[in-house]
């Protein structure tokens, strides 16, 4: 069996005939094992769940497990740092934005068992064949194919969460992350959502509408508007920007739309802070 040393970023191991069970133990990295064949029972931290065929499961760093094994098993590990994701974002699709650490580190995969059901049962094992077949005979570490194969592993469990409706509690992200996704959405409204942000991250309307309040001390209604008046504030004091073309970069239905929002807001119309900003800059010179 293959280790994986400290500056391998992903490795491949294929254990045909597993016999015997392996005593408890944990990594200091992160590990996708499938089951090629088999049965028996998996001691994952304080949970016993039973695997067969097609199961799969996701340890990270400080996790502690072990198999008991049934009946002969396969075993197929991919085992993977930080470093490994973290030096392909530039691979990324556009949307990329939860990341696979971020998916092993759930705390509810680690209480309940990842069901994967037809046809992304099929479609998983023909992942975990084809990632086999390029380890014989590529350097994976550096395959941009098999990047988008591991991609496709944690698409696949997030249909499955979304298909057995299991709820992630968003505690299991860091607020910062939150904040990044609303801030890389805050020109495209459908994105923002309270039904839109809550379904990206696989939780309720109601849940999430409570933790942004517990965790920002303010509605999550309130910062969106506020963020984007900063950020309007700061197009104006560029100049040579038209209000029109303001409204439309932040989705507003038009200039009187926006001036509304900001008067609200700012206690000033747009032009009115124009009219203040020329003013700052003419005392200042």
């Amino acid at each position: 069996m293959k280790i994986l040393k400290q500056f391998d970023p992903l490795t491949i191991t294929f254990d045909p005939e597993v016999r015997e069970s392996c005593a408890r133990h944990s990594h200091n990295h992160f590990e996708i094992v499938y089951i090629n064949k088999g049965t028996g029972q998996h001691f994952f931290n304080d949970n016993a769940q039973e695997y067969r065929t097609g199961d799969l499961f996701l340890i990270s760093p400080g996790d502690q497990h072990f198999f008991e094994i049934g009946a002969i098993t396969a075993f197929t590990y991919i085992k993977f740092n930080e470093a490994y994701f973290e030096s392909k974002t530039h691979l990324a699709p556009a949307h990329y934005y939860f990341t696979p650490e971020a998916i092993m580190k759930l705390s509810m995969l680690k209480e309940i068992k990842i069901e994967i059901e037809h046809p992304q049962s099929v479609v998983l094992k023909s992942i975990i064949d084809s990632i086999l077949a390029y380890d014989r005979v590529k350097d994976v570490a550096h395959s941009v194919v098999v990047f988008y194969l591991l991609l496709g592993i944690f698409g696949i469990v997030r249909e499955a969460m979304q298909a057995k409706q299991v709820v992630a509690t968003i505690d299991d992200r860091s607020n910062g992350q939150v904040l990044s996704y609303l801030h890389e959405n805050i020109y495209r409204r459908e994105k923002l959502t309270i039904k839109a942000v809550a379904a990206h991250f696989h939780i309720s309307v109601k849940y999430f509408s409570n933790y942004f309040k517990r965790n920002f001390d303010t509605a999550y209604q309130e910062y969106l508007d506020n963020y984007r008046i900063k950020l309007i504030e700061k197009r104006m004091a560029i100049g040579g920007i038209k209000l029109k073309q303001i409204a439309q970069e932040f989705g507003f239905t038009d200039v009187s739309h926006l001036s509304k929002v900001f008067k609200k807001l700012t206690g000033l119309t747009p032009t009115d802070y124009k009219k203040l900003l020329r003013k700052k800059v003419t005392s200042a010179s």
